[in-house]
C-alpha cells in the first residue's frame, strides 16, 4: 500500500495515468491535455521517452 505522507520522488522515466499527480505534472510538463498524454500512452506505453517521441511527431 502507498503511503502518500512520505511520498518518494516520483520516477520520471515512467508515466502512471493512475495517479492524479503524476497526469498533472506530465500534462503541463509536456503542454499537453490528459486526452492526449492518455492517448499516447496507449499507443507507445508509459515510458517518458516514448511518449515524449509520440507527441513531437
Amino acid at each position: 500500500m502507498d503511503n502518500l505522507t512520505k511520498r518518494a520522488q516520483p520516477d520520471r522515466s515512467k508515466i502512471n495515468m493512475h495517479e492524479a499527480y503524476e497526469v498533472k505534472y506530465w500534462t503541463h510538463a509536456l503542454g499537453v491535455s490528459k486526452e492526449q498524454l492518455q492517448k499516447a500512452v496507449d499507443k507507445v506505453g508509459n515510458s517518458a521517452a516514448a511518449v515524449r517521441k509520440e507527441l513531437a511527431a
